[in-house]
Formats: C-alpha cells, sequence, structure tokens
C-alpha cells in the first residue's frame, strides 16, 4: 500500500507533467486545512482550482502588460479625471465596459498638447488589460511607422500586419507630432487599413483632421485614411489648457515618476 509519501511524490509528479504549479506547490497545505475544517473532496478541489485559475489570470495580466509597452505610470489612480469635459467623463466609462474593442471601433483623442490625450488612452488600455485579459501594443507613431518601414524593406510587412493582429487594441501615440516622408505614412496608412473593422486602433494627435493631408502628403490618401478610423469610432475631443503648463510654477507637484504602478495587485516586471 502507497504511503501518504509515496502518493504526494507521485501527485507532484503529475501536476508537474500537467502543468499546474499553484496546485502542485499548496495541494498539502489544503490538504490540511480540509482534514482539519471537515471540507468535502468538492470543496477541496474547488479551492486547488480557484487558486490555480487565478494564478494563471495574474500571470497572463503580467504577461500582457510587459508586452503592451504602455507607460505603466500613466494609469486612472494618476489621471485627474476631473479636469475633463463632461463629455468625455461620459465616453470613457463607457470605454471601460470594452464593448468597443468586440465591435472593432477606433478610439480617437484630440487635444492641445498636455492636454492628457496619451495618459488617458493608455489608462483605458491597462484597465482593460486589468479587468477584461484584453491585448494591447502601444507605440509612439515615429517608433511603429520605422517598424512597418522596415518589414516592408524586407519584403515581409505582410507577415508584420498579421503579427499585429493578436493584438486586439495598437495605441498609435502622437499622430502628426513628428513630419515623416511619403513612404513612412504608405506603410502606417497600410495598417490603418489592414485593420479597418478587424482590430481596434487607438490615436492620440494635437492636429484636428482638418491637418491630417500634412500628415499623408496626399488628399486621397488623407481622406480614406481619416474614413478608415472615423467609421466605427469614438472621438474624444481634450479642449482642456495643458497640465505641465498649469502645474508648472507648483512646488512639490504631483510627479507619477515615483508613484507605484497603482492600486492594482498586478503589475509588469523587467
Amino acid at each position: 500500500m502507497a504511503t501518504k509519501t509515496d502518493i504526494a511524490s507521485r501527485l507532484t509528479e503529475h501536476l508537474k507533467d500537467l502543468r499546474l504549479p499553484t496546485i502542485r506547490e499548496c495541494f498539502s497545505d489544503e490538504a490540511k486545512r480540509a482534514r482539519k475544517e471537515s471540507l468535502s473532496y468538492e470543496a477541496y478541489l474547488l479551492e486547488l482550482i480557484s487558486r490555480e485559475t487565478e494564478d494563471r489570470r495574474q500571470r497572463k495580466i503580467e504577461r500582457f502588460l510587459r508586452e503592451s509597452k504602455l507607460p505603466l505610470e500613466k494609469n486612472l489612480d494618476t489621471f485627474e479625471m476631473e479636469r475633463m469635459p463632461a463629455k468625455v467623463k461620459s465616453q470613457v466609462s463607457v470605454l471601460l465596459e470594452g464593448s468597443f474593442v468586440d465591435r472593432c471601433d477606433n478610439v480617437l483623442a484630440f487635444g492641445n498638447v498636455g492636454s492628457g490625450k496619451s495618459h488617458l488612452l493608455s489608462a483605458i488600455c491597462q484597465e482593460l488589460i486589468y479587468e477584461q485579459q484584453r491585448r494591447v501594443y502601444s507605440a509612439a507613431c515615429s517608433i511603429l511607422v520605422q517598424d512597418l518601414l522596415v518589414a516592408k524593406r524586407d519584403l515581409r510587412l505582410k507577415n508584420k500586419l498579421k503579427n499585429l493582429d493578436r493584438f486586439e487594441i495598437i495605441h498609435i501615440d502622437d499622430i502628426g507630432y513628428v513630419q515623416h516622408d511619403r513612404e513612412e505614412m504608405e506603410v502606417l496608412f497600410s495598417l490603418l487599413a489592414h485593420r479597418y473593422e478587424r482590430r481596434s486602433v487607438m490615436i492620440t494627435s494635437n492636429l484636428p483632421f482638418s491637418g491630417w493631408e500634412a500628415i499623408f502628403k496626399d488628399p486621397m490618401t488623407t481622406a480614406a485614411a481619416i474614413d478608415r478610423l472615423v467609421h466605427h469610432s469614438v472621438i474624444l475631443e481634450l479642449n482642456i489648457p495643458s497640465y505641465r503648463l498649469e502645474h508648472s510654477g507648483e512646488s512639490g507637484g504631483r510627479g507619477t515618476g515615483g508613484k507605484d504602478v497603482g492600486k492594482k495587485k498586478v503589475k509588469a516586471t523587467g
């Protein structure tokens, strides 16, 4: 007859093979608690499965945060929502529900430099990762364009666009902030056209649509890009003064550089 030690050893090996690390670590202690509290077999099993499930969820969130490249200090805890217009506050509440992602809608945030566009969209993306485990990729427009341009020159742009499809949301920060040549804007248009009605795009820009011809260099391309973005979209208008200018004269301001990522239980490492 197998001893308790033999059973525990064999169970540990099986759990290792099944890739259930949390259950492997806690089944012995939970078994002691179950005996002490006279828990049923089902209650004991439920506790083990619940702990494994929660641990996997936490690890998944950590992985999604790392791959997102989001600035984690720009979260809802560090965002002054009270500065936002009432309409934007209402729109943000709806966006946090995440249904726009299922519809493949876009989110376009416009406003002056320093109005909080990047911070707000970053915060929304983080909440969607924490609460719904959505996959997000964030990049400054200038960096994303260069990555796409390299892929085009290597004759793998199609594969690059397909690879980006695994992200439900691509957050493109500061379109129009840096001027690009026509070839660079052509690959950006390729990305926008590829994701149209397939995946969501979130964009920040300090240029209204009337100024986008300076971005895409061509009236037809500009019109086509705007048409694809606006067709299914939520537009956030942050017509407020610059946060940095408002606080530039204050001492001991609310700098976020030394703050924790937030009140969440999980934060990215590495």
